[in-house]
């Protein structure tokens, strides 16, 4: 059987001219950094992006390639360019991808379609995900221990002792 290839994703960004996702990820059988350019046909300002994404995503050509981006990263990149292609300038696509990536806390949740509420939802998970501490982060601590004040004494409460009385 032929050995499986993996690649490992560095960095992925867009190229407005020719519009084209640009892949830098290392070949790991042949330990080589190498560049892969994904040009983006049919799309335009009126595209939905979380749709190109996901095409992109499990697009066989670029699938294996593409294991270690997430979609969202991916919608960022077909946000940027829908935006140029809008005539804004990257600083005000990137702030309007901001504003639709930052969650409001005041926003109520149980109005939302589907659409948005999974939006929210993956922009948690990858919030989550960012701030998670992983085992091979730097200053991963593996097993803390934390000491609770023993001064004051634990009050019982009359609801923690048993008793055969029916609620």
């Amino acid at each position: 059987p032929r050995a499986v290839m993996t690649y490992i994703a560095k960095k992925c960004g867009i190229c407005f001219q020719p519009p084209s996702i640009v892949l830098i990820y290392k070949d790991d059988s042949k330990d080589k950094t190498r560049q892969r350019i994904m040009p983006v046909r049919n799309f335009s300002r009126f595209s939905d992006c979380s749709l190109a994404a996901e095409q992109l995503k499990n697009n066989p050509r670029h699938k294996a390639y593409l294991e270690g981006v997430s979609l969202r990263q991916l919608q960022k990149l077909y946000s940027l360019l829908k935006g140029h292609l809008g005539g804004q300038s990257l600083t005000e696509s990137l702030e309007k991808f901001q504003q639709e990536e930052t969650i409001d806390p005041e926003e109520d949740m149980n109005k939302l379609d589907d659409k948005e509420l999974a939006k929210r939802k993956s922009i948690m998970d990858e919030l989550f995900e960012k701030n998670r501490k992983k085992k091979d982060d730097p200053d991963f601590i593996y097993d803390i221990e934390v000491e609770f004040p023993q001064d004051e004494q634990l009050e019982s409460c009359d609801w923690d002792v048993e008793s055969d009385e029916e609620i």
